[in-house]
């Protein structure tokens, strides 16, 4: 039970925090409209609970073959959150060019579904995060699939659903993640840092 506020906070921060999803979402919905940024969100979501269903599946064989070794999962899981806090702290870039680049790449038009649901089978942040909130929050209390397939269930409706917001806050978040960007990655990044803390603490 004391893991879950920590897991949650950190759930929210990862989610909530400028990712190729989430500009993506907002690109979209500035440039074509709510309806296929809505339309283009249905493809993330059901590529984010494709990868999380996945990393449930190989969380637990993670557990059943390294079972005395799962305490260095968290370890691993926390060295991950902490690298993304000091990404977070450094990034210089703007995030807006990055669903652009990634139109590009896929050679998809976006405010598409399949443009969605590709983008996220791809997004190495959540896919990363998605096997280490099971390996450091989860592994260590509980290792049999049901419990790693129930959570895996739930973690799309953290990501995702952070993604709504700006989807749908569209240029205000925007302007404001701008202007104030320095301010807004030291508070994330330390919230990161607390994150990784609690895990190694438990």
């Amino acid at each position: 039970m004391s893991s879950i506020l920590p897991f949650l906070y950190y759930s929210f921060v990862a989610g909530i925090t400028p990712g190729p999803a989430n500009i993506c979402s907002l690109s979209t919905a500035i440039r074509k409209g709510r309806k296929a940024a809505l339309l283009q969100w249905r493809g993330l979501f059901l590529g984010y609970m494709t990868v999380s269903i996945l990393s449930a599946f190989l969380a637990w064989l993670i557990g059943t073959a390294f079972q005395k070794y799962i305490r260095l999962f968290t370890f691993v899981g926390a060295a991950y959150i902490l690298y993304l806090a000091f990404h977070v702290l450094t990034d210089k870039e703007d995030p807006s060019k990055e669903c652009v680049t990634s139109s590009k790449k896929k050679k998809l038009q976006d405010g598409t579904f399949l443009f969605g649901f590709l983008l996220q089978l791809t997004n190495v942040k959540g896919i990363i995060f998605c096997l280490s909130a099971l390996t450091g929050y989860i592994l260590p209390y509980r290792s049999d699939l049901p419990s790693l397939l129930t959570v895996g269930f739930l973690l799309p409706f953290t990501g995702p659903i952070c993604n709504l917001v700006w989807l749908f806050s569209g240029v205000r978040l925007s302007h404001f993640y701008t202007d104030h960007r320095k301010s807004i990655n030291m508070i994330m990044a330390l919230s990161l840092f607390l994150c990784a803390v609690s895990m190694l603490l438990e």
